[in-house]
């Protein structure tokens, strides 16, 4: 058949060289310390009630909020910012990947062209 490849012909993913820029990201997720999902709440006013120091997040689509120890809000805020930059960088090196093989892979034959939105480049 024209424009068929075989199994044994295509190139799998790890024999394309990475570019530098996607080094860079793996190298830095790879320097992660400590991650946690969820966000904090620290009350500051007298009189707003609950706890001080809140933490909440979703455990099997509910809602769980627990009250912290300073140390532990401290710890916890550190944590959360952490995993809020490796979404980040994953979310770049995910982009980069989709970039890559939308450039140098063959496509499907289509009637019209497809959007960012499709190709997951937005």
């Amino acid at each position: 058949m024209v424009g068929f490849l075989s199994m044994k012909e295509i190139k799998p993913a790890a024999s394309f060289p990475l570019p530098p820029a996607y080094r860079r990201l793996s190298r830095q997720l790879g320097k992660t310390a400590w991650i946690a999902l969820g966000s904090l709440v620290e009350r500051t006013l007298p009189g707003q009630g609950g706890p001080r120091y809140q933490w909440s997040r979703r455990v099997a689509g509910k809602t769980v909020s627990v009250a912290l120890s300073p140390e532990q809000f401290a710890w916890l805020k550190e944590a959360i910012a952490n995993q809020r930059e490796v979404e980040q960088r994953l979310g770049q090196m995910q982009k980069m990947t989709l970039e890559h093989m939308w450039k140098r892979l063959p496509s499907a034959t289509r009637r019209k062209k497809l959007s960012k939105k499709t190709l997951g480049l937005n």
